[in-house]
């Protein structure tokens, strides 16, 4: 595997290419695996095969992140005895058959409470997360407000992006790129090669200048800041670049250096754009229990060595509605989706997510490869299926609790 090291405050990134997939099957690469960037118009087999191996694709270039020697430990607990809408044994084969799952993964109080597996994947693979990766650079940003590189949410994205100066991102602040309310005009028709969203792989940066900055200085304003909640995949990565421009650190590099080496398993990476940064939108591809140890992390309060990486308050402002998006008992936070029992999700396009429950200490990650881009049924018949864990946690610890009082 070709790589190049970035090495800085003692944290190494590797620029991954192709593996050693291909060298094993060159036969099977060929059939199966996608020979372009762009992710959205791929094949279901295509993306069968291409979200677990992503490294391994010649047009595909990561930075790695460089998991903990004492990662987050979850110990093994009985299985979680789960019942369907009907009151009978929760059909989870099927369920995850119709999800085209590969992983779910269910804690509770930091237990392994169901662990089930799907087409072929294993607990060692990694996948890809879409969107997923949103909460991931949000939470970045409030490490470098941490830090001191950036000074609040209310900065002006021009003082950092000078050359936003003069286009419809003058006058954005921090907060409205964070909770999606910019007021620039956006497309995420994920359907649609043309729209905005469909650009995205193949727009093209340079060495000055990130792909994302580039295609968002074209942008027209549609709203007033502030104003208008509409979800744009670019945006986060907006947020990757302010982050890289303030900490001077590859995304991937201030990822390792905040949480990946103190509380992850295993190697995970992260996808560049044309420009060779990372896309702060997109593309950390991680194992199913990583997934899960980010949500634990965020429900522990974000903790190294005792002491939170965020700002105080951040986990709350972050993790609880901060504009409303049209459907009864949710909303959006911080590049979070927000319930109004106090949980939260990161979703990613195709059917990734990771559910964090802090009332009843409850972590799901599920992963899966949707079949088509119009994925609301599916993603509902996931969010339903949190609902029933949360009903058999409620159970189980209603007959604890009662069985104490005995």
């Amino acid at each position: 595997m070709a790589s190049k090291w970035l090495i800085g405050l003692g944290v190494v990134a590797a620029v991954v290419g192709v593996g050693a997939y291909v060298k094993r099957d060159a036969v099977y690469f060929y059939t199966h695996a996608p020979h372009d960037r762009n992710v959205l118009q791929w094949t279901v087999d295509q993306r069968d095969y291409a979200f677990r191996h992503l490294a391994d694709l010649p047009m595909i270039k990561a930075h790695m992140m460089t998991p903990s020697a004492a990662p987050i430990a979850f110990a093994s607990g009985p299985e979680l005895p789960i019942a369907g809408a009907d009151g009978k044994p929760f059909d989870l084969d099927g369920f995850m058959a119709h999800q085209r799952g590969v992983g779910t993964l269910v804690i509770v109080d930091g237990k392994i409470r169901l662990e089930n597996y799907g087409m072929g994947y294993t607990a060692n693979d990694n996948w890809t997360s879409f969107s997923v990766a949103k909460s991931f650079t949000s939470t970045l940003l409030g490490a470098a407000i941490k830090d001191g590189y950036i000074k609040s949410v209310d900065e002006q994205v021009t003082d950092i992006i000078p050359e936003f100066k003069g286009t419809a991102y003058d006058g954005v602040t921090i907060q409205n790129v964070l909770t999606m309310s910019s007021g620039v005009q956006w497309n995420e028709d994920y359907a649609d090669p043309k729209s905005d969203v469909g650009k995205i792989a193949d727009f093209k940066g340079n060495d000055k200048e990130e792909a994302v900055v580039a295609q968002l200085k074209l942008q027209p304003r549609a709203h007033p800041p502030g104003t208008v909640w509409h979800y744009n995949t670019a945006e986060t990565g907006l947020i990757g670049v302010l982050v890289m421009r303030a900490t001077h650190r590859p995304l991937a590099q201030y990822l390792s250096e905040k949480i990946w080496s103190h509380a992850m398993a295993q190697p995970g990476f992260w996808v560049l754009d044309t420009s060779g940064r990372e896309i702060g939108g997109c593309c950390i591809s991680s194992s199913l229990s990583d997934y899960a140890r980010m949500g634990q992390f965020i429900m522990d309060g974000a903790k190294v060595d005792g002491k939170s990486i965020l700002p105080d308050g951040w986990i709350d402002a972050a993790t609880r509605k901060q504009k409303d998006i049209a459907k009864p008992g949710r909303g959006y936070g911080y590049q979070w989706w927000t319930y109004d029992d106090g949980s939260f999700c990161a979703v990613g396009h195709f059917g990734q997510t990771i559910f964090v429950d802090p009332k009843r200490k409850l972590v799901i990650a599920t992963n899966a490869d949707f079949p088509t881009n119009d994925e609301t049924s599916r993603m509902e018949e996931r969010f339903a299926f949190h609902r029933l864990v949360q009903q058999a946690v409620d159970k189980e610890q209603g007959a604890t609790g009662r069985a104490l009082m005995q």
